[in-house]
């Protein structure tokens, strides 16, 4: 019999993917055949994998994540349904990895919730079968009551999955034991009792001092609280934009690495309304000497003091276009005389134009202009590529240089033309010219040759020397993030009562 555990939170935000991620590492440690599975998730960072039948699909890059923690080859199985916001309340709904169409709240619980169940229901079907343990996430908070009746990620999964429920807290936030009490309260009654224990997170101080709170709390409700984590940033990528300034603030990331502003560079990022799949610029974060400033579309004119620009991804390539454009941010990136790269969305913006623009947008315009920093036309339809992809690169541009193989993959809606010869980077693909370059390719930077050429360009470009150290490489980075949380739930939370395999006295984990 498979055993379930539903990592479930008293709300967003409370820590309940690093607890999964943790789950799944030491599951893995054991030799323990371990799966993730998020039923529903809603997110605009998303990452290729296979389907069960043997295409592409994507899926949360959160899930993507937790599979590589437990050792596990991802497939659409770990998160069956998929919800990209795209604005204006309504979401791309992605089923079984494909693209269904868009529809707001109210049309996808009225018209295709029930097909969402029976797909979830399917794909935890199949992982169970394949896998001795599951740990699933839950979404948002258990106690939504209003939300009940069809919560598939809560509510549903720990139904069909017999699951067993850890309840999970942020201290944070304030008002904890409140929370927990309160969302105990609010299951209905089978959930409550699959409730095994509670975790509480992101403390800071003392411990000791929540002990006469741990005592009452267990005492009124009879839930144990298993552990107490404290505030630690284990270093996994954000699965969604909750993590990035607001629209309308500006924010740096990078400052922290001990090299002198004297000898940084800033690569500016425009913070689109709709970014999606920022996590391509995580790489370039965590490069010693590399500062990302996302930049508020109102603040165009601090494009001068940069040293490169990526233009990242976006759920809606049509409406962020005209949204550079009211607030004067195009007019500011053609004057930008530093090296560019657009990726995905990035990249259709920096074209000519975008046709059959309705498809894109939330109204009924046709035809866009773009920034025109690149001679190409992007015409959208309703299908959607979704493909890994391995290419040899070809250095020109902002890449001049890079050479050998890259991986990484391509989720877009749009198909992009030239409009006259330039550069392709990439065996035909993407476009170029002297300093602006355009691919579809996310986890571009993951690729030591493309990161190093770009920021040699950057590094030119502010007539700066870099330096030639080793670069952190994104892999080692994502084991080292899942081993820290794996450490955390090892350290600070009892296992036993949420069924890890246990070893004798003598034994080290």
């Amino acid at each position: 019999m498979t055993h379930t555990l539903l990592v479930a939170g008293t709300a967003s935000h409370v820590g309940k993917t690093t607890i999964v991620v943790g789950l799944c590492r030491l599951f893995a440690s054991f030799d323990t055949p371990v799966a993730p599975f998020k039923a529903q998730n809603m997110s605009n960072n998303a990452h290729v994998v296979p389907t069960p039948s043997g295409g592409m699909g994507e899926i949360g890059v959160s899930q993507y994540v937790q599979a590589r923690a437990g050792d596990v080859h991802p497939t659409t199985d770990v998160n069956p349904v998929l919800l990209k916001p795209r604005g204006d309340g309504d979401s791309q709904l992605v089923i079984n990895g494909q693209a269904v169409g868009h529809y707001e709240a109210g049309e996808y619980y009225a018209e295709h919730w029930d097909r969402a169940r029976s797909a979830a229901r399917t794909s935890w079907e199949r992982l169970s079968e394949e896998h001795e343990y599951v740990v699933a996430e839950g979404a948002g908070s258990i106690a939504e009551i209003n939300l009940h009746h069809r919560d598939l990620a809560n509510v549903e999964t720990a139904r069909f999955a017999d699951a067993d429920i850890l309840l999970v807290g942020d201290i944070e936030r304030g008002g904890v034991f409140g929370s927990l009490v309160g969302t105990l309260s609010l299951l209905p009654d089978d959930l409550r009792e699959r409730v095994v224990g509670c975790l509480i997170t992101k403390f800071r101080g003392d411990r000791s001092l929540l002990a006469p709170g741990i005592e009452a709390f267990e005492q009124r409700t009879g839930v144990p609280v298993l552990g107490v984590l404290p505030y630690d940033d284990p270093g996994l990528p954000e699965e969604d934009s909750v993590a990035l300034p607001p629209e309308t603030e500006r924010a740096t990331v990078g400052t922290d690495d001990g090299v002198p502003e004297t000898e940084s560079v800033t690569i500016a990022v425009p913070r689109l309304p709709r970014i999606s799949n920022f996590t391509d610029l995580t790489p370039l974060e965590r490069t010693p000497g590399v500062r990302v400033t996302y930049l508020p579309l109102s603040a165009g004119k601090q494009l001068a003091a940069a040293d490169g620009v990526v233009v990242p991804g976006t759920k809606n390539t049509v409406d962020d276009c005209l949204a550079l454009r009211s607030n004067g941010f195009d007019a500011s990136l053609r004057a930008f005389d530093g090296p560019v790269v657009g990726i995905c969305g990035g990249y259709q913006l920096l074209g000519e134009r975008l046709t059959n623009a309705a498809v894109e947008a939330t109204g009924s315009i046709d035809v866009v202009e773009g920034v025109g920093m690149l001679p190409t036309e992007t015409r959208f339809s309703t299908e959607k590529h979704v493909e890994p992809v391995n290419r040899t690169i070809h250095g020109c541009g902002p890449l001049d240089g890079a050479t050998g193989t890259i991986t990484g993959y391509e989720i877009h809606m749009g198909e992009t033309t030239l409009l006259s010869p330039v550069d392709r980077p990439f065996d035909g693909a993407g476009a170029a010219t002297d300093r602006v370059l355009g691919t579809y390719v996310h986890g571009l930077f993951e690729n030591r040759s493309v990161r190093a050429a770009f920021l040699d360009s950057v590094f030119t470009h502010a007539d700066l020397d870099r330096s030639e150290a080793d670069e952190p490489v994104r892999r080692v980075d994502l084991e080292a993030a899942c081993d820290r949380a794996a450490d955390l739930i090892r350290e600070y939370v009892d296992l036993e009562p949420l069924g890890l395999p246990t070893r004798g006295p003598n034994d080290v984990y």
